[in-house]
């Protein structure tokens, strides 16, 4: 009989709420990585995306759709980045405890403020987001925002270690405060330099430094460049002295190469999230990448 108590007390005292992690599911990687670093060991955390993916467009495979069915907390980007693959996810996971306006949904976006705003919203455009460029967290200083968010969101869910989580949150933010002095100092000669994207991606980091980006590769948000419109961007180059070419991973980069050919000048290649490039393993190096490359 006491063996028989013992395991029952046993089995009761790991099944309290205090041993078991808060299972978390988010739309992208950088995501993850911020959580882990203020969650570490109480949670567990899967992105359902890969670094190295269009964020625009991930399948919603059933296996996805398992994780998110699981899930005590989902955690999106927002700004429509997402529009057309996370619905799909929620509405076949059924879960609802991360569904829209639940305690365990968090749409980063509402908390930021966006760029590029469009007042007058037509599809003419292209693959436009109306709300505002969703591309956010390539700003450096949102990034506190953001792991001050996730330490309020998991510290709601799990109060019983929210000092765990705002030690945590509160040495992350110090290591981050200090790069962010780092990567000014390195970034202030380049203000005022023009660029030319493939895509607006990179505008939320190029407004923080003080960039001008002056046109993009592609003809309209996911359209592909004309003949026409790489001749004048060459042109629109070499007239306003646009010194480099800002090329993400996710598309294609004939176009980039054909144009920095024909210009002179180079083209660089940038992560835009954590997994996005072999080197780019946390968000720290994230942003160390694209300073280095950008301020050369």
């Amino acid at each position: 009989m006491k063996k028989i108590a013992f395991s029952i007390l046993i089995s009761l005292f790991f099944s309290l709420p205090a041993f078991s992690k808060t299972n978390v599911v988010v739309s992208y990687q950088y995501i993850e990585d911020i959580l882990n670093k203020i969650g570490k060991d109480k949670i567990i955390v899967f992105s359902l995306s890969k670094g190295t993916s269009d964020p625009h467009f991930i399948v919603p495979k059933p296996s996805l759709i398992s994780k998110a069915r699981n899930a005590d907390l989902l955690v999106i980007n927002g700004g429509e980045l997402e529009i057309g693959w996370i619905p799909p996810i929620l509405n076949q996971a059924n879960n609802p405890n991360i569904q829209s306006g639940s305690k365990g949904f968090l749409d980063l976006s509402n908390h930021i403020k966006l760029i590029e705003k469009m007042e007058n919203f037509s599809r003419a455009y292209g693959d436009v987001h109306p709300n505002g460029n969703p591309h956010f967290i390539l700003n450096p200083d949102n990034v506190i925002i953001i792991s001050k968010l996730l330490t309020e969101k998991l510290s709601e869910l799990d109060p019983i270690n929210k000092d765990f989580y705002k030690k945590n949150n509160l040495d992350f933010t110090k290591k981050w405060n200090e790069k962010l002095s780092i990567w000014s100092n390195k970034m202030k000669n380049s203000k005022g330099k023009k660029v030319i994207q493939y895509h607006k991606l990179y505008n939320h980091f190029l407004e923080k430094y003080g960039l001008k980006s002056i046109n993009t590769i592609e003809l309209l948000p996911g359209i592909n460049p004309t003949p026409k419109h790489i001749s004048d961007v060459i042109k629109q180059i070499k007239d306003e002295n646009v010194k480099i070419i800002l090329q993400d991973v996710y598309h294609n980069q004939n176009s980039s190469k054909l144009v920095s050919d024909k210009s002179g000048i180079p083209y660089i290649l940038l992560p835009h999230d954590v997994g996005s490039l072999s080197n780019i393993t946390d968000i720290f190096s994230l942003f160390d990448n694209i300073v280095d490359k950008i301020s050369k």
